[in-house]
C-alpha cells in the first residue's frame, strides 16, 4: 500500500486516539465523503480498527510513482484520477486506495462520486489488509480493484466470483471505460514500458501541446523535404544544362571542322550543302560526315543520303 506497512492498533490506542465501531446491522452507509479518519494524517479505519499507515521506502515508493505516472496518462475524458483519497465504505471503515479513478461530474447532491477503479500497492505487509480493503470497496460499489505486488512483480484483480484475487498475465491489458486506451499490465511493472504506454495514451488523448509539437515536426520535415527536393532539382537542372551546353559545343565544333576540312582540300561547299551541315544537330552523323570530308571529291558526297538534304 501507499505507506509501506499498515499497523492495526487496538481501538482507542491509536495515533489519533479515536475509536470506530462496526456498523450496526441494517444501518445505511454514510456518504463516501463523510470522514471517520482525520484527513491529512496517517490514520485510517478498517472494520472499526484504527490503522497507522507508515511512509514507504523503495521499491514500494517508486512503484507508487510509476503507477500514478502511467495511470494519470490513461484517465479518459469525464473521469478524474486521485492518490490517497479517503473513501468511507461503511460506518467502521474509512481509508484511502493508493490510486483511484472516479467520474468527474458530481452526484445530484454536488458531492464527489465513488471510485470506479481502485489500485493498491503491496510490499512487505501480508495481503490481509489489501484483501480487506478490496472486499469492502467492492461491497461499497467500486467496480474494479487491483493490487500490484512489488516483490513478485505481479498484478492481481479482485474477483467477485471467487471473492479473492485473480492474477493477471503480464501480457494482458486492462480495458475499461475509465481509460482512454487499454492499459498494459507490463507498463505497471517496467519503467521502459511505462514511457511507451504513456506516450501512446497522450497521443490518443490528442493533447494540444503534443499535437502542436507533432504538427511542427511534420512542418519541419516537409520544409526539409522541399528544400532537399529543390536542391536536387537545381543540381539536376544545372547538370542537364551543362550537358546540353557541352553537346551544343561539340556539335558546333564538328560542323565547323567539316567545312574547314572541305575548304582546306579545295572542295567548294555550295550553300545547300553548307546549310545541311550547319543545320545538323546529330553529333554521330556529323562525325561520319567529317570522315567523308577528308576523302570526298565533292561537298555533295559528304551529306549524301542525309534526310536533311535539300
Amino acid at each position: 500500500m501507499r505507506r509501506h506497512d499498515h499497523v492495526l492498533l487496538a481501538p482507542g490506542a491509536g495515533a489519533s486516539g479515536r475509536t470506530a465501531h462496526a456498523p450496526p446491522a441494517g444501518r445505511a452507509r454514510p456518504h463516501v465523503d463523510d470522514r471517520l479518519a482525520p484527513p491529512e494524517t496517517r490514520v485510517e479505519y478498517l472494520h472499526g480498527v484504527e490503522v497507522y499507515a507508515a511512509p514507504a521506502d523503495p521499491p514500494h515508493a517508486t512503484q507508487h510513482f510509476d503507477l500514478t505516472y502511467v495511470l494519470g496518462a490513461h484517465v479518459a475524458e469525464g473521469y478524474r484520477g486521485a492518490v490517497d483519497m479517503l473513501t468511507r465504505t461503511d460506518l467502521g471503515s474509512d481509508y484511502a486506495a493508493d490510486a483511484s479513478i472516479f467520474a468527474q461530474k458530481p452526484d445530484r447532491a454536488g458531492r464527489r462520486r465513488l471510485e470506479e477503479l481502485a489500485f493498491e500497492v503491496s510490499d512487505k505487509q501480508a495481503l490481509a489488509v489489501p484483501t480487506s480493503k478490496a472486499r469492502l470497496l467492492i461491497e461499497r460499489g467500486v467496480r474494479r480493484v487491483f493490487c500490484i505486488l512489488v516483490k513478485q512483480r505481479r498484478v492481481m484483480e479482485w474477483s467477485r466470483e471467487t471473492d479473492g484475487w485473480r492474477p493477471l498475465p503480464k501480457d494482458a491489458v486492462i480495458e475499461d471505460p475509465c481509460l482512454v486506451r487499454p492499459l498494459p499490465i507490463q507498463s505497471l511493472l517496467d519503467a521502459a514500458s511505462s514511457d511507451d504506454a504513456v506516450a501512446r495514451a497522450l497521443l490518443d488523448k490528442r493533447v494540444p501541446a503534443l499535437e502542436a509539437a507533432l504538427a511542427e515536426g511534420e512542418a519541419r520535415g516537409e520544409a526539409r523535404g522541399e528544400a532537399r527536393g529543390e536542391a536536387r532539382g537545381e543540381a539536376r537542372g544545372e547538370a542537364r544544362g551543362e550537358a546540353r551546353g557541352e553537346a551544343r559545343g561539340e556539335i558546333k565544333m564538328a560542323q565547323e571542322a567539316i567545312l574547314t576540312v572541305l575548304a582546306s582540300r579545295g572542295v567548294a561547299a555550295p550553300a545547300e550543302v553548307a546549310r545541311a551541315i550547319t543545320g545538323c544537330d546529330d553529333l554521330n552523323k556529323l562525325r561520319r560526315w567529317l570522315k567523308r570530308a577528308a576523302i570526298a571529291t565533292t561537298a555533295a558526297e559528304v551529306v549524301a543520303g542525309s534526310r536533311r538534304k535539300r
